[in-house]
């Protein structure tokens, strides 16, 4: 008995010291910091889906107001919150090449399918799938997808004047994603997936279970957090989004037989970057003997489409939905900026025969300006992650964080931070007109990131968010309704993306002058 209790007490005793080990990190560095506990450290919460990411990070940005930068432990990870928009330049933009990866998950080698998107990918793989994807992204090839986004913004009307002759509320976080949801699966798969009529098709379950973490999801990233090298038969991916992504892009590229098929959808795009052949640049892991870099390639394969349309899907639907549905919130809530935007919207339509285009949307100031404000209040991403590649010493300190430390940008945090942004929590888009734009704070307004690894499909958010947007508002106008709260809860169970637990439910009145 004493040696099965001896035993006992030894394998504890290792437990605790495995679980604790790297816990004097921050200490010996002189940097704040709270107090972790075993195998936790400080993110016991988020891993049991107590909080979310970016709301802790946003707790530890307030509790040290006079550091520029706070400690803290993923796990046993040491991890590194900024507080000052001058650090955030550093780490993002001047000193990229020590922060070039993400590291969001830990990824195996090689990653997961799924992983391998333009959004997760690390080292070589991320620069040449960023190089070769970048030209899908110019002025030319968005004005080409254009008409995909009105067919569905004329849809979203019609579904919306069916709603609302019901009498009864709207969930406009839901009408929002899936009017989303039809886009992205018109411009990413080049199929009509008719989410708006169907709330319950396969698109919209696959949009919602895609940042949804469950509780497989939560143990498997416990465990490759704990211990990644033993768990690497794991994928974070649940296997019904992961199957049915790759199923379905293999699919649709038989159908083409593997060429454009001049529909100028993503898949399109990304066949025609396939047709170029293997990818080829210099490498940002590999170096010879000199020091300069070696030349490194890569097969643009299926399963590297199938991830590219993944994160299409995944970052467009998610994050345009929820930055829409937000601003429509505010919108709501301040008629007076509302019937700004409306004025504007039927002004500039009148000059286009009453039809939304290209260029009526770029035309769109004060509806833009809306937009901004609502992302500013409530950013999808909350938070920006990069990880330490080489050591690196904080400008204007002595303090020097060793590779594989990840470091945090607080986005929530620095949008609503009084120092760069009077009264913030106030919705004021006049924040972003031109004359005050330049005003702002460099790096502390980040919807879409900063630096070499910013969103690539900045652009197509903006044009798809503001059609989606304007066609609702020339039609109807947005007030609360019984079940609207004034500040919507956060759902702790979705990862990576901020999103609103429960829905945005408001009333939807058609406007006089559509009758």
């Amino acid at each position: 008995m004493l040696w099965v209790l001896l035993g006992l007490f030894t394998i504890s005793l290792l437990l605790y010291f495995y679980g604790t080990r790297t816990f004097g990190y921050w200490a010996k560095r002189g940097v704040k910091h709270d107090a972790p506990v075993p195998f936790f450290g400080t993110a016991k919460r988020q891993f049991f889906q107590q909080i979310a990411f970016a709301d802790i990070y946003d707790e530890m940005y307030q509790k040290y107001p006079n550091e520029r930068f706070v400690g803290y432990y993923l796990m046993t990870a040491p991890l590194l919150i900024l507080r000052d928009p001058e650090l955030v330049k550093h780490v993002l933009v001047s000193d990229f090449n020590h922060f070039q990866a993400r590291n969001v998950f830990p990824l195996d080698d090689p990653p997961e399918p799924m992983m391998k998107n333009l959004f997760t990918a690390e080292g070589d793989l991320w620069k040449l799938v960023r190089q070769r994807m970048t030209p899908a992204f110019t002025s030319g090839k968005l004005k080409a997808m254009f008409p995909l986004i009105v067919a569905r913004a004329e849809k979203l009307q019609r579904v919306a004047t069916e709603a609302a002759a019901s009498g009864a509320e709207v969930d406009i976080r839901d009408l929002m994603a899936r009017y989303t949801t039809d886009f992205i699966g018109a411009c990413g798969f080049g199929i009509d997936t008719d989410t708006l009529s169907d709330k319950n098709n396969m698109f919209r379950k696959l949009g919602q279970r895609m940042f949804t973490q469950e509780k497989r999801e939560m143990f498997v990233g416990i465990l490759k957090h704990m211990m990644p090298r033993l768990t690497t038969s794991l994928h974070f991916m649940a296997p019904m989004v992961e199957n049915l992504t790759i199923n379905l892009v293999k699919t649709i590229m038989k159908e083409r037989n593997y060429k454009s098929s001049g529909r100028n959808d993503f898949i399109d795009m990304l066949l025609e970057l396939k047709a170029k052949g293997k990818m080829v640049g210099e490498s940002v892991v590999h170096k010879k003997s000199d020091g300069t870099p070696c030349i490194t390639e890569i097969e643009m394969d299926d399963e590297l489409i199938a991830a590219q349309v993944f994160v299409f899907f995944a970052a467009g639907f998610e994050t345009s939905s929820s930055a829409t549905s937000y601003t429509l919130h505010e919108l709501a809530h301040h008629p007076e900026h509302q019937k700004k935007c409306q004025e504007e919207i039927d002004k500039v339509l009148a000059r286009y025969d009453n039809k939304l285009c290209f260029d009526a949307i770029m035309e769109l100031k004060y509806l833009d300006m809306c937009f901004s404000e609502g992302m500013r209040i409530f950013p999808s991403l909350g938070y920006l992650q990069r990880k330490c590649e080489k050591p690196y010493t904080i400008p204007g300190t002595d303090v020097t964080i060793d590779p594989g430390v990840n470091v945090i940008v607080p986005v929530k945090s620095l949008h609503l931070d009084p120092q760069y942004f009077q009264n913030p929590k106030e919705f004021r888009p006049e924040r972003f007109h031109p004359d005050n734009v330049g005003s702002i704070k460099k790096y502390v307004y980040l919807p879409f990131g900063s630096g070499p690894r910013a969103c690539i499909g900045e652009r197509l958010g903006y044009m798809q968010s503001l059609a989606g947007m304007a066609a609702l508002l020339s039609q109807f106008t947005v007030a609360p309704s019984k079940s609207t709260l004034r500040k919507p809860l956060i759902d702790t169970t979705v990862l990576v993306v901020q999103t609103i637990k429960g829905g945005l439910p408001l009333s939807l009145t058609p406007r006089k002058k559509t009758q």
